[in-house]
């Protein structure tokens, strides 16, 4: 008996009549959509919006576009390896070695006070950067090692030490690489997808209340024009009130929509983003121009001593 009690207070406290004109609302919404969708309405029977909100609405649209147009591309600084070669092979041997330490150090910690001997814990495998840059600076280094161990004659060495230099300005070039990638997610991609997430996603949802409202209040406009002498008040209601409702979310939708618009933030995180890359860019020519000047050096010398050689 108790049960059946609190389960009539359940139903006593349900706004039904509430949920119900909501139903019918979101209902006609939807129908009178699907009609303007179909033609089955003429141009001069749906409400037309101010031309500021109009405005307003194209130029959301435009902001929002952009920052997904750069999103897309941009997006790529937030993976490490987006320039690295394809064609190295690395992965497995990585694999390999972390497997290894992992069951090394598994055993380490757990066959202490048992019969079975007892490996030394070893230390974690060197992380090592997956770029482009990284990539040239270990392809350099070790082929200045071949070259080294190939030759007892420092002094005619010059490739090797012409490698080994630019193995040095791609090391530079790639801190520049991990120092660029980190300021651009920091600085441009986290605020950009924020903008983009919130800002102007709320002005979004703004309009669509305002859409759904210019929806209802011409669905009230239909219901009023077919209804019968006693439903005639009543729908008037209804359409004066939809009225109200429209102008509100409107008004609403205006103010976020120019805030939205007037926001330097966007303009910041751009700023940010061609700073990074400015910087990035300038380290390399740096780099790139002082070692290019030093190759330079060691070619013209070593192409003297050619001429000399076949001079003799």
């Amino acid at each position: 008996m108790d049960g059946w009690n609190k389960l009539q207070t359940g139903f006593a406290s349900l706004n039904i009549g509430q949920s119900a004109n909501k139903f019918a609302k979101g209902f006609q919404s939807s129908v009178q959509a699907t009609r303007e969708r179909l033609g089955q309405i003429s141009a001069d029977e749906i409400t037309e919006l101010p031309q500021e909100y109009r405005d307003l609405e194209a130029r959301v649209d435009a902001l929002r576009q952009t920052h997904v147009a750069l999103l897309k591309i941009t997006k790529v600084y937030e993976t490490e390896t987006y320039d690295y070669p394809t064609q190295i092979q690395e992965s497995i041997s990585e694999l390999g070695t972390s497997i290894g330490h992992n069951i090394t150090n598994f055993a380490a910690a757990n066959l202490k006070g048992t019969n079975l001997p007892t490996p030394a814990p070893t230390a974690a495998p060197e992380h090592q950067h997956k770029t482009l840059p990284h990539a040239l600076g270990r392809a350099a280094t070790q082929a200045a090692a071949i070259l080294k161990s190939s030759t007892t004659n420092e002094e005619n060495n010059k490739l090797g030490k012409a490698v080994q230099e630019y193995a040095g300005a791609w090391e530079k070039i790639a801190d520049a690489r991990v120092h660029q990638d980190e300021t651009i997610q920091q600085n441009y991609l986290q605020p950009w997808q924020t903008t983009l997430s919130t800002s102007i996603q709320v002005a979004m949802k703004a309009r669509q209340a305002v859409r759904v409202s210019r929806l209802e209040l011409d669905a009230a406009k239909q219901t009023l024009k077919n209804a019968g002498p006693t439903k005639q008040e009543a729908a008037r209601i209804d359409v004066e009130n939809a009225e109200d409702d429209l102008v509100q979310k409107t008004e609403v939708a205006i103010t976020l929509m120019k805030t939205v618009l007037d926001n330097p933030e966007p303009l910041k995180n751009l700023n940010e983003l061609a700073k990074a890359q400015l910087i990035f860019y300038a380290t390399a020519a740096e780099a790139l121009s002082t070692v290019q000047g030093e190759i330079e050096e060691l070619s013209v010398a070593a192409e003297g001593e050619y001429r000399k050689t076949r001079d003799h």
